[in-house]
C-alpha cells in the first residue's frame, strides 16, 4: 500500500477553512469539490493511457489517451457523494458506480446498504471516494468488493485519515502496490466515538445537513 499526503499550500489553505466549525454548508461544499480536484489530480497520476494517432491543424502526431476499460469512480455514499463533481470534472470519461455503506454505532460494523457497480471490474481501475479514512473499516470493505470483482487497482481519496484508519487499511491490503491512499492531511487519532480528530465534524452532516 502507498499512502501519499497532498502537500501544497491551496490544499493546507481550502483544509483549513473546511475544519472551521463556523464554515457553512454551501461553502463546506465548495471546498470539498475543490480540494477533490486537487487530490484528484495527484491520484490519477498513473492512470492507464495507450497512444492514439490524431491530426493537429499543422501535422500528424501520437498523442496518449485514457485506455479502455475506462476508469470507474466509486463515492461511498453518502459523503462521498459530495466529491463526485471534483473527481469527474477531472476525469469527465470515467465511468460512476456507487456503494451505500454506514457504520453501526454501537458495534462500528460496516454495513452495506446499496450498490451500483458492474458485477465484474476485470482490469478496471477503481478511485474510491470517502471524506474520512477514519476507523478505516468502511475503507476496507469497499476495497476487498472491488478486488473480488476482478478491480485491476484501487485508489481511495479521503479528504483526511486518522493512523488508526490507516493502519487497519495496511493490515488487510499489506504490501500491495495496486492499494494507493492519497489524502490531503493526516490527523492525530480518533476520539472514544470514532471522530477524527482534530478532524472536521462529520463530512456528510456538514455537506447536507443532519439525516434523521
Amino acid at each position: 500500500m502507498h499512502l501519499h499526503v497532498a502537500d501544497h499550500p491551496l490544499v493546507s489553505h481550502k483544509l483549513t477553512v473546511l475544519r472551521d466549525r463556523e464554515t457553512p454548508s454551501a461553502t463546506f461544499r465548495q471546498l470539498v469539490d475543490e480540494l477533490v480536484t486537487l487530490l484528484a489530480y495527484e491520484a490519477t497520476r498513473n492512470v492507464a493511457v495507450s497512444e492514439t494517432a490524431i491530426n493537429t491543424p499543422v501535422a500528424p502526431t501520437v498523442g496518449l489517451q485514457i485506455s479502455e476499460p475506462r476508469p470507474i469512480v466509486v463515492p461511498v455514499l453518502r459523503a462521498g457523494l459530495g466529491m463526485l463533481e471534483g473527481m469527474t470534472r477531472l476525469v469527465p470519461t470515467a465511468e460512476v458506480g456507487f456503494l451505500g455503506m454506514r457504520r453501526d454505532d454501537d458495534t462500528l460494523e460496516i454495513e452495506t446498504y446499496t450498490n451500483r457497480l458492474p458485477d465484474d471490474l476485470s482490469g478496471r481501475q477503481c478511485f474510491i471516494l470517502d471524506p474520512m479514512l477514519a476507523t478505516g473499516h468502511t475503507m476496507v470493505a469497499a476495497t476487498n468488493y472491488l478486488f473480488e470483482h476482478g478491480a485491476k487497482d484501487v485508489t481511495c481519496i479521503c479528504i483526511l485519515a486518522a493512523p488508526e484508519g490507516i493502519a487497519e487499511l495496511e493490515k488487510t491490503v499489506g504490501d500491495r502496490a495496486d492499494v494507493k491512499v492519497v489524502v490531503a492531511a493526516v490527523d492525530d487519532h480518533l476520539n472514544e466515538k470514532s471522530y477524527i480528530v482534530p478532524g472536521l465534524g462529520d463530512a456528510g452532516d456538514r455537506l447536507y445537513g443532519i439525516a434523521d
